[in-house]
């Protein structure tokens, strides 16, 4: 008969709490440093970034996520070092989630990008050092040394990955000096990265899925037939929908056409395009993706790109003095936002204060303003106008880059959405683990009294986790992405997409090489390698770097410490062997 630890209740709803917060921390970090780069390059708003990672986050979680607890519990520490004492492992493991989650809780707080995994690690290292010793913690290359290796292979394999991708398209296309040879390769170029994207993609959600849907167990042939057809089908959707509403577009100048006319793309294959009206000078037919980051007003380096797309700043500048008028030039628009969401920040604070004193008719207004907090926050504005000790010389570190035409950049920006929310969708299926490995193990060890090696994750507690990591992004993800982003190259979606999609086959690189890899790490390092492509030193900001390596070296240590002194004060405490040994 299986004897559930019903004295242990407070234990199992400590665990509960730290690894909501935990979850939350990987929503406002993790989560975040995947999207900076779709935000900052405006390939996304904000508001489509955050509805992408609920969805992608919460389904991968949920539907594909990792049900297996064993790999936090048997590939770091031996649990069968546990089996006459239960108890210890479930306290272990609510001190590791306590670590865990307080360190990732600083770190978010000051906007420095970390790993949620190697935080987990480093707290259950911790934690089970003070229960057990550390000769029971797997320190070689199987465990803890992969890691530290880890800290210089993802990011040197994810940049060089992202430099040749970018390489590609710069050559092939952004720097080919005739615009419409340079747009008409675009069009031939898109199609064929479409096809390479998904199967990549699908490579990475196929070896890295759930081993209860052994996803991860497919034979040979029916994996490549798995990879092949998404990227056969996903080059023939693009190819009827999409690429006739681009050339259309794009090529023939049909300003006309809304995002929804896409569904409609086959009929552009033989529509005429003599129905074409002209384009109205104050007009233009894709957004401005470098909006609020050129310095010619300020008398500052014109590039040869820029020139090209003068027009739409013309176009994006008057369109705010339509709202404006006392402005004369984009810079003076942009200053005056910031000057007054500054002004804002005191009575939304003192409106929130005034809320929770109101009683409980007014809080769900308060909890609305909660969850949309994120929403109306303007991240490329405050990666540019919040001037700090990280952010250097953006405006140089901005003119030492180039700044392509926006046409070319509007076909790059479908591919960043796509590779950002697959990304994150597989960051969901198996990132949650940090959060729900710790807890399962709790809750089995609460309900079973046992320390089994491996126990399937709850459905509930996926579900519970995703909640958290949703709530996260949402509420606090733009603290960490202003801090990325454009603050550490001058970001556009040619460079954003590279990026991605080298941190997303880094990842399936390291996943069939037993290599745990980090995104955030995979992330910068593609970054830093993609604005190095400039052939500037100072097109990259050292100072985000530096302060990006200070979270990765400190996490290990500093979530291993926290969790290792909460449980040895727990277990040294008088008395407690008597409470928790069930030996008896």
């Amino acid at each position: 008969m299986v004897v559930a630890l019903h004295q242990f209740d407070y234990v199992f709803a400590i665990g509960m709490i730290f690894a909501f917060l935990d979850a939350w921390n990987i929503g406002a970090n993790d989560v975040a440093n995947s999207f900076a780069s779709s935000v900052s390059s405006r390939s996304l708003k904000y508001w489509q970034a955050m509805i992408l990672a609920a969805l992608c986050e919460f389904l991968g979680a949920v539907l594909v996520g990792s049900r297996v607890s064993d790999t936090i519990r048997n590939k770091i520490v031996d649990v069968k070092e546990f089996s006459d004492e239960p108890a210890a492992l479930m306290l272990t493991m609510a001190c590791a989630l306590v670590g865990s989650s307080l360190w990732l809780s600083f770190a978010t707080s000051i906007g420095m990008p970390v790993s949620t995994t190697h935080s987990i690690v480093g707290a259950v290292i911790g934690a089970a050092i003070a229960a057990k010793g550390g000769n029971n913690i797997i320190w070689g290359w199987a465990g803890v040394s992969q890691i530290i290796a880890s800290w210089f292979i993802a990011p040197l394999l994810a940049g060089i990955l992202a430099s040749i991708i970018f390489l590609f398209s710069k050559y092939c296309v952004l720097e080919v000096k005739n615009p419409k040879t340079s747009l008409r390769n675009a069009m031939l170029l898109v199609p064929f990265l479409v096809f390479v994207t998904f199967s990549i993609l699908t490579m990475l959600i196929v070896w890295k899925g759930s081993p209860k849907l052994k996803l991860n167990k497919l034979s040979g042939p029916t994996t490549v037939a798995a990879i092949l057809g998404t990227g056969a089908v996903a080059f023939g959707v693009y190819m009827l929908f999409l690429y006739p509403y681009y050339r259309r577009k794009l090529i023939h100048g049909d300003w006309t056409l809304k995002w929804y006319h896409i569904f409609i793309g086959p009929i552009y294959w033989f529509k005429s395009t003599s129905d074409i009206p002209p384009i109205p000078e104050d007009h233009s037919i894709v957004p401005d993706y470098y909006k609020g980051r050129r310095y010619e007003e300020e008398g500052g380096h014109e590039s040869s790109e820029a020139d090209e797309t003068k027009p739409h700043d013309t176009e994006s500048g008057s369109s705010i003095e339509k709202g404006h008028e006392q402005h004369s030039n984009i810079a003076d628009v942009e200053s005056q936002k910031a000057v007054v969401k500054k002004e804002e920040k005191v009575p939304t604070k003192t409106l929130w204060w005034n809320l929770l004193k109101a009683g409980p008719k007014e809080w769900p207004r308060l909890l609305w303003l909660v969850v949309s907090h994120g929403f109306v926050q303007d991240v490329i504005s405050n990666q540019v106008q919040h001037q700090d000790l990280l952010s250097g010389d953006l405006k140089g570190m901005h003119q030492r880059s180039k700044y392509y035409d926006n046409k070319l950049e509007f076909l790059y920006s479908l591919l960043q959405a796509i590779t950002a929310s697959t990304m994150s969708f597989a960051h969901g299926a198996n990132d949650i683990a940090n959060a729900t490995g710790p807890l399962a193990t709790i809750y089995v060890t609460w309900s079973t009294n046992t320390v089994g090696s491996k126990n399937d994750v709850p459905v509930w507690v996926l579900a519970y986790a995703a909640a958290a990591l949703v709530i996260g992004v949402w509420t606090y993800g733009y603290n960490i992405m202003r801090n990325l982003g454009n603050k550490l190259i001058l970001q556009s979606p040619s460079r954003g997409f590279s990026i991605e999609l080298g941190a997303a086959v880094t990842t399936v690189m390291a996943t069939q090489l037993a290599i745990p890899v980090s995104t955030t790490q995979s992330a910068v390092g593609a970054t830093v390698f993609v604005g190095l492509c400039n052939r500037e030193l100072k097109s990259v900001n050292w100072r985000i770097v530096a302060w990006c390596y200070l979270g990765w070296i400190f996490t290990l240590p500093m979530a291993g410490l926290i969790a290792g002194l909460l449980n040895a004060i727990i277990i040294h405490a008088p008395r407690l062997g008597q409470t928790y040994s069930l030996s008896s």
